[in-house]
């Protein structure tokens, strides 16, 4: 809202400073201070708000030290990192940028599944909260949503680089960059791969000439799965105090990068990557995404004063799928989002192992003393806090590995 406010202002009056909210760097600055001072100062009232109405962590003995001082604890938490997103953006950003609107409804929608498994939680006194195929459902509206409109609006395009034979290579000079017209496709990004760009529509070309009417049939299922693994990732990896918030900081803030560089021309240029015009106004959406995560933090970290519970977890992941799908970089999900990999994995391993040495031997044998696998370690006699700073260093290795694909082919 204050970006056309000071639109206006400098077209009609010449505002000195107003043409400054034309820069994304300078917005994106604005969005990540507000953010941040939301998620701090709005954030211990809202924790006193969620003490007063008694929503309290219940905690489950499985044995872990500290584990009964949690107790009492209040969740519901990710109402703070919401509001601290979307407050900013509003605020700063292009709200008529289509991607924009989907990291807003992404944000809205699984803020809203996850609210409700947590109401249920809490004040229906069901410790099971929301039915699992419920949470699906949910997930699979999003992908859907998400799924169709990168494939039908208008506006989702990818511009592709004129090759001017005469240059002898594939680099043009940044100031005689010259584009194809923006067109629909289903471009994306394989890492580590020298040519580097797939086309989820080559999957159908054995169909007949018109494949690519009906790339839609394999590409939303795609972003379907993307959506719920990595929703459910994020979910279990918020086992511990500011474990899920400390490592959404750091895969946000490298996509961040990734998405002010794709939607910049020269950058892309520099780079030799995809260019995807408008991507860059999601920088603000994320920028207001890390402030509001590291806000949480200050009151999330070890000891928690707040819980994030399911309406933050499955909202943050909701959220970073989205947007590695919208900036076209979907394949590095495995390896930017390595420590919510690792956890997802640990209890597929753990849960498929027990049931078929259960089957085979009688009984049911561990691969992990817990899962997920921050428990092992708990299990193991480290603290906390130990654990959550080893997971953030691996998660800022893995952050820096994935930037390196930029130029590593």
């Amino acid at each position: 809202m204050l970006y056309y406010l000071f639109e206006y202002l400098e077209k009609t009056y010449q505002l000195p400073g107003a043409s400054l909210f034309q820069f994304l760097t300078f917005r994106a600055s604005l969005a990540v201070i507000l953010s941040l001072f939301i998620a701090t100062v709005y954030g211990k009232k809202i924790i006193r708000f969620l003490q007063k109405k008694q929503v309290g962590e219940t905690v489950r003995d499985l044995g872990l030290a500290g584990q009964s001082e949690k107790a009492g604890t209040p969740t519901m938490g990710g109402i703070i990192i919401i509001l601290a997103t979307i407050v900013p953006v509003l605020l700063f950003a292009k709200l008529e940028n289509i991607y924009v609107i989907l990291l807003l409804v992404t944000t809205i929608w699984m803020g809203v599944i996850g609210f409700i498994d947590d109401y249920i939680k809490k004040f229906r006194k069901n410790k099971e909260g929301l039915a699992g195929r419920y949470k699906i459902v949910g997930q699979v509206g999003l992908g859907i949503i998400v799924g169709a409109t990168m494939f039908f609006h208008p506006d989702i395009t990818v511009k592709r680089e004129i090759i001017h034979p005469a240059n002898g290579t594939e680099i043009v000079e940044s100031a005689k960059r010259e584009f194809y017209p923006a067109e629909k496709t289903l471009l994306t990004t394989i890492p580590f791969v020298k040519s580097n760009e797939f086309n989820y529509e080559n999957l159908l070309k054995w169909t007949g000439d018109n494949y690519k009417s009906y790339a839609w049939l394999i590409f939303i299922p795609i972003v379907i799965f993307i959506i719920t693994a990595v929703s459910n990732g994020a979910n279990l990896t918020d086992g511990i105090d500011g474990l899920a918030a400390g490592t959404s900081a750091i895969i946000a803030l490298t996509l961040a990068i990734f998405a002010w560089v794709s939607g910049n021309v020269i950058f892309s240029d520099y780079l030799n990557i995809m260019y995807i015009p408008n991507t860059g106004e999601m920088t603000i959406f994320i920028m207001a995404f890390v402030g509001a995560l590291i806000g949480f933090l200050w009151y999330n970290t070890y000891p928690a004063q707040v819980f994030m519970g399911d309406t933050g977890s499955l909202t943050i992941g909701g959220i970073i799928a989205v947007i590695a799908i919208a900036i076209r970089k979907e394949w590095l999900i495995p390896l930017l989002c390595g420590v919510f990999l690792m956890e997802n994995l640990s209890v597929v391993m753990q849960v498929s192992w027990f049931k078929y040495t259960k089957k085979k031997f009688g009984e049911g044998r561990r691969i992990f003393r817990m899962a997920p696998l921050h428990h092992h370690y708990q299990m193991k006699g480290f603290h906390e806090s130990k654990i959550v700073t080893r997971f953030w260093i691996v998660g800022i290795f893995l952050a820096i590995i994935t930037i390196v694909t930029l130029k590593i082919r």
